[in-house]
């Protein structure tokens, strides 16, 4: 409650703690968001189909599968990351409606 007192009357001159610092340096604007978030999601897409499209060769095929989908999953979930941050993202992720959901497609993973 002080210092809501201490704005509103135009008296904050306290520093910034290093936390708020880093925060503010690396906080990313909406269309730099964006774009991570389409770049992320386009290269998550490419490595799935690409690892679907790799299934069908001979002897090494389900081994690149294997890799190429999961890489593609995981780019995918991390692209969304771009859009609300990694924080929120592991607590809604995490919330109790969703983490069933969650562990499935972890250990799927």
């Amino acid at each position: 409650m002080d210092k809501l007192k201490r704005v509103l009357s135009g008296r904050d001159a306290e520093e910034p703690s290093g936390l708020a610092e880093v925060i503010d340096a690396t906080s990313l604007g909406w269309g730099t968001r964006v774009k991570g978030f389409i770049a992320c999601f386009a290269i998550g897409c490419l490595c799935s189909i690409l690892g679907s499209c790799l299934l069908w060769i001979p002897k090494k095929g389900l081994v690149l599968f294997a890799v190429f989908y999961t890489l593609g999953n995981i780019a995918s979930i991390g692209s969304t990351m771009f859009l609300m941050g990694p924080v929120k993202q592991l607590k809604r992720m995490f919330e109790p409606t969703r983490l069933i959901a969650t562990i499935v497609m972890l250990v799927s993973i």
